[in-house]
């Protein structure tokens, strides 16, 4: 079996082992038998240091009015001894009275529950009683709790240590239930809340009835926090000067199960709630941000922004659903509902019904590109699409008649390879203009084209320019841009001081600290020479 599996997997570590141990007491839960298993714990639930044998536990399901009483005593002999593998039950050492042989074989293997046993199953019923269920915040134990931290920080702050430590405990112990009380209602309210907001198929009535909820309830709970937090977080900082000797104290005065981890080292004991200091600073940190983490208060705030922002985004969506774009869950289920439960025949009739699948001869149809039909209109009432006549009356795409005769695009390309050739005289005509125009751009006036190719030259000229820093000032190194179908080469270098005019008829262009030379690629020249 699966449980069996998970008890004997075997591990290096010792923690890792335990930690192992403890989950498989977890296995019956999810195994094909649970819930007779569940009817066997409840039974040894029901009783304290009880040792009970097969005998025992079919009168006592008998009783209860349970199907598992129906077992016979070899398969719960058998549940039960899955049930020690597992963790949950122990085998009890109790001598057996018998006054026959036949009583003394039934009684012969007795089992109790462990600890471990008895928690799991407390859990568990505790799950199944009320998982779902919308958990009241005790918000009145909050004033308690700050009632009961001043009450402590008084008598720690007592001059003289005059404490009385059997007081303090009562105090401590009384806090600290309260407190544990109150920290579980709100976890347990606000996954029940986030469980409910996180649905997207609220009706009118649900969303007005958790908008009052919301507004008004949780509201409520998070003033009172933020009311109460920073006066318990002050009583904190008032005890914990005094807290190490107030909780030695308690413990000189009633050691309880701390004297038996003294006496037996190996033996793990589990102090009452506020017996330790991890304790306080759990407290603490419910109420304070001590490692730069955030506060559970805060913690409640977020979570309290995030509800506000779940049921903003279920007012849109409502507000949506009157022009049409409303959710259909429940009725997609209530369909889904009519399909599993119909013929095949009548699920074929539910389909039509529901989603006009009619049966189609051709589909495929391209519809008008220009025209945008949202998703959620029907068909019967969408636009409809123009059929061809060939496909319309005899169902076939095929084209019908002569082909006809392949389109002659001559013309065409004798224009555009005109405009490509006028195209490139302009250019090297503006390239020559340039050529010619180098070392007086101030004294010439360039034309359009001519001006666009300079522009061109120089920015592709800039983009491949490494800037550095030489003799406290920047230079300028390969600069220069080339266009190889043109011939032609722009360089430019900077020049402290030097202002390059560009004209043209479409305006004029000043080139601070810059120098500018056009050559032709065929003709070498050295840039340097040649000023602007």
């Amino acid at each position: 079996m699966v449980g069996d599996e998970l008890h004997e997997e075997p591990h290096d570590d010792d923690s890792g082992s335990q930690t192992w141990q403890r989950l498989s007491a977890y296995a019956y839960l999810s195994a094909p038998e649970r819930l007779e298993y569940v009817a066997v714990m409840r039974v040894f639930c029901g009783t304290l240091l009880a040792d009970l044998a097969v005998p025992d536990v079919l009168a006592k399901l008998a009783q209860s009015g349970h199907p598992a009483a129906a077992l016979g005593a070899e398969t719960l002999t058998a549940r039960l001894e899955q049930l020690v593998r597992w963790g949950n039950l122990l085998r009890s050492t109790h001598t057996v009275t018998a006054t026959s042989i036949a009583e003394y074989q039934r009684s012969r293997s007795r089992y109790q529950l462990s600890k471990l046993g008895e928690r799991v199953q407390r859990d568990a019923d505790e799950v199944l009683a009320g998982a779902d269920a919308a958990r009241e915040v005790s918000s009145e134990l909050l004033t308690l709790v700050d009632r009961g931290l001043k009450e402590i920080a008084n008598l720690a702050a007592a001059p003289g240590g005059g404490t009385d430590p059997q007081q303090a405990l009562e105090k401590i112990s009384t806090l600290f239930a309260q407190f544990s009380e109150f920290a579980e209602s709100v976890r347990d309210f606000y996954a029940y809340l986030g469980q409910v907001l996180a649905r997207y198929d609220l009706d009118g009535a649900e969303y007005q009835g958790f908008k009052e909820l919301l507004l008004d309830y949780v509201e409520a709970i998070t003033e009172d926090v933020s009311f109460r937090a920073p006066r318990i977080a002050a009583h904190l900082r008032a005890i914990w000067p005094h807290l190490p000797t107030l909780l030695s104290r308690i413990d000189a005065h009633a050691s309880g199960l701390g004297a038996l981890s003294d006496a037996l080292p190996e033996t793990r004991v589990q102090r009452s709630r506020g017996r330790e200091m991890a304790d306080w600073e759990g407290l603490r940190d419910w109420f304070a941000d001590s490692d730069g983490h955030g506060s559970q208060v805060d913690q409640l705030r977020d979570a309290t922004l995030r509800a506000l922002q779940s049921l903003l985004a279920n007012a849109k969506r409502m507000l949506r659903s009157a022009s049409g774009e409303m959710s259909r869950r429940k009725d997609l289920l209530r369909l889904a509902a009519w399909f599993d439960a119909a013929e095949p025949e009548e699920a074929h009739d539910i389909a039509v019904a529901a989603f006009g699948l009619y049966g189609a001869r051709h589909l495929g149809v391209a519809p008008d590109p220009d025209l945008s039909v949202p998703a959620y209109v029907s068909w019967w009432t969408g636009p409809v699409v123009d059929v061809p006549v060939a496909l319309r009356e005899r169902g076939s795409r095929a084209p019908r008649g002569r082909s006809a005769a392949v389109e002659d695009h001559g013309e065409q390309k004798r224009r555009l390879m005109e405009e490509a050739r006028e195209l490139a005289a302009a250019r090297q005509a503006a390239a020559a203009e340039l050529r010619s125009a180098s070392g007086r751009f101030d004294q010439v006036r360039l034309g359009s084209a001519a001006m666009r190719l300079l522009l061109e030259l120089l920015t592709a000229a800039l983009g491949n320019a490494q800037l550095h820093r030489k003799d406290g000032d920047f230079q300028l190194d390969g600069g220069h841009a080339d266009d190889a179908d043109l011939g032609i080469r722009l360089t430019a270098w900077r020049t402290p001081g030097r202002h390059t005019l560009l004209r043209s008829v479409d305006g004029d262009l000043t080139a601070d600290d810059l120098t500018l030379a056009v050559e032709s690629t065929s003709a070498p020249a050295a840039a340097e020479e040649a000023s602007a």
